[in-house]
């Protein structure tokens, strides 16, 4: 198992190869690549390497599957016996990013493809159902 820390948006996340993520907006279209310098950690079967404070030569590659505005979350402020009430809603822009691979001075890291070959067999074969009397 392969995956890296980075740092986007002003937090610290956990990416995996062929998996999407919802991180802070970034200011590109839909289908573009886009390559995240800012490595923390990368982890690739048991080998560890660690960044002080970031590792040389790693780099994470994406595309950008879609920006969109997330959930609204309300902000309700109340002083109690003054009558005083604020209501108020905000919705976070937000970018879907797929991490494509994961590349270490070189040495490039992407999703398995057996795993993926199998969940794709496994959708197109249906199940037969067997009938006990």
């Amino acid at each position: 198992m392969t995956y890296a820390i980075i740092e986007t948006g002003g937090k610290q996340l956990r990416v995996e190869p062929g998996r999407f993520y919802d991180i802070e907006l970034l200011h590109l279209e839909a289908e573009e690549k886009v390559t995240i310098d800012a490595v923390l950690l990368v982890q690739h079967d048991g080998e560890v390497t660690i960044g002080q404070p970031l590792v040389t030569g790693a780099t994470v590659e994406g595309t950008v599957v879609r920006n969109f505005r997330d959930r609204k979350v309300l902000v309700y402020k109340m002083k109690p016996k003054k009558k005083t009430r604020k209501k108020r809603g905000h919705r976070q822009e937000v970018t879907r990013l797929m991490i494509d691979s994961i590349n270490l001075n070189g040495t490039v890291f992407t999703a398995p493809e057996a795993a993926t070959a199998e969940t794709q067999e496994e959708e197109a074969t249906p199940v037969e159902a067997t009938v006990v009397e």
